[in-house]
């Protein structure tokens, strides 16, 4: 038997001057939802280019995302489990 589940993902992003900043949501088949920022800045000394700070801001909100999904099945494995589970990585 096959299972297919689908999450839905949604990043925005903001620029202002020379700083980037990515709020990402994603929302979880069980209707739960994680959201998280990230930020970028460029140096004054490097070009404008938008689409890196796009990057950059958007990869570190994905990374707090990873991070707040693995800490939710780590609650979970412990729950189930009835002890302490070793953090997942």
């Amino acid at each position: 038997m096959e299972t297919l589940v689908g999450w839905h993902v949604e990043m925005e992003f903001k620029e202002e001057g020379d700083r980037t900043r990515a709020a990402a949501m994603v929302r979880l088949g069980d209707g739960t939802e994680f959201r998280a920022h990230g930020n970028a800045q460029r140096h004054p000394s490097d070009p404008d280019q938008l689409r890196v700070g796009e990057e950059i801001a958007g990869a570190r909100a994905l990374m707090d995302l990873a991070s707040q999904l693995l800490q939710k099945a780590h609650t979970e494995i412990d729950e189930v489990s009835g002890r302490t589970s070793h953090p997942l990585r």
